[in-house]
């Protein structure tokens, strides 16, 4: 079975999440870096870190990495991968993204044009060939340029990994399904514990949280760009990777999961979108203001993304938002409070310190993600 070195992307920030998802399912890590960890494995962890990482946005085969100052040094070292070894002689391929950090060279369409003109001089005299047809399965390469050093990798995956397939219909500024997971997972939270989202918005969090829970795979509702690479993936891994997730999937459990939102549209789409999941069943979604935020047990959790005061218009409504938040965290017995904004007087307004506070990028945008933390349960008598 061929050996890898794996790439996987995820958001700055979360790289310690990732790290301890890919430990989980056995492999071993040879790199962390910003926004993303490298790993080695097989035709198998490919298959199943596309269907069971809940945190990383795409899987990378490495093809190799080398350093360049010059576009004539990144075509040189480009023509010497072996993309014959991935490639087939009518496969479409084309560098899908090129990004670059506290690098010479630094423009992406150039970088883009140079590796697709190298790799085409190289599989021209592998294959022969003076023109490809790239009728065949698609190929396409992703590049990082750090302080000179390239590295350029093959996506696996093909549409990110938080598309996970049941959200087909979004809130204005809805969370990725893939930072939702991180941040639930950045909790002690567990099936047995209640969680609320009282901002729910297309219901991501909570659906995230019950996938968890049913111990449902996030990838095993889509495809993947590597299904159609037959001759480097065997299509049995592919086959062998659902059958193992979906035997590991239990919807007889019994969280108590729910999700709040003031607009009864938003309410109506989070229920969708969980159907769709196949965790409806799991979750209680109702329209209901953040002011009416109670629960009669104790040692829940608040995971939330709330509005930030991103437009315009909603700024000055922030701080009595916020003061709410705070005022109606206070009346929950024993509970934590994890909070993901970019507004800067959360912690302020709330009314308290955060216990813990992690910097998260979310796309471009900075945003904190405030942890209150509160007591531990007391522990089962056995």
């Amino acid at each position: 079975m061929k050996k890898f070195e794996l790439i996987a992307p995820c958001h700055f920030g979360m790289e310690s999440v990732l790290k301890r998802e890919i430990i989980d399912l056995g492999y071993d890590i040879t790199e962390v870096a910003d926004g993303r960890v490298t790993f080695f494995g097989d035709e198998e962890a490919l298959c199943r870190a596309n269907i069971f990482l809940r945190t990383a946005e795409r899987i990378l085969i490495k093809i190799g990495s080398f350093h360049a100052e010059s576009f004539e040094e990144l075509f040189q070292g480009t023509r010497k991968l072996p993309w014959e070894e991935y490639i087939p002689a009518d496969g479409k391929f084309w560098v899908a993204k090129a990004a670059s950090v506290k690098s010479r060279l630094f423009s992406p369409s150039d970088i883009q044009s140079i590796m697709k003109k190298a790799m085409v001089e190289r599989l021209k005299d592998i294959y022969h060939v003076n023109w490809f047809p790239e009728e065949g399965a698609s190929f396409p390469v992703r590049v990082f340029l750090m302080k000179d050093e390239v590295t350029v990798g093959l996506d696996s995956t093909g549409e990110s990994l938080h598309k996970r397939g049941y959200r087909r219909l979004t809130a204005k500024a809805p969370i990725a399904e893939n930072l939702a997971a991180s941040l639930i997972m950045l909790t002690p939270w567990n099936r047995d514990r209640v969680l609320v989202d009282p901002f729910c918005g297309s219901g991501t969090i909570p659906i995230e949280a019950a996938m968890m829970a049913a111990n449902m795979a996030p990838g095993m509702n889509r495809s993947f760009t590597a299904e159609g690479w037959q001759h480097v993936i065997a299509k049995r891994n592919w086959y062998d990777t659902l059958d193992e997730a979906r035997e590991m999937v239990d919807l007889n459990v019994r969280p108590d999961i729910q999700g709040y939102d003031l607009d009864p549209e938003m309410v109506k789409i989070a229920r969708e979108n969980a159907r769709l999941a196949g965790v409806d069943s799991l979750i209680h979604f109702q329209c209901r203001d953040v002011a009416q935020l109670s629960h009669p047990k104790k040692y829940g959790f608040i995971i939330t993304n709330p509005p930030y005061g991103e437009r315009l218009q909603e700024k000055d409504q922030m701080p009595a938002l916020y003061r709410l938040i705070g005022e109606r965290y206070r009346q929950l017995d024993a509970w934590s409070l994890y909070l993901i904004t970019a507004y800067e007087q959360a912690e302020k307004d709330i009314g308290r310190k955060a216990d813990r506070n992690r910097k998260i990028y979310n796309g471009m945008m900075k945003t904190y993600y405030y942890q209150f933390l509160g007591p531990k349960p007391p522990k089962r008598k056995e």
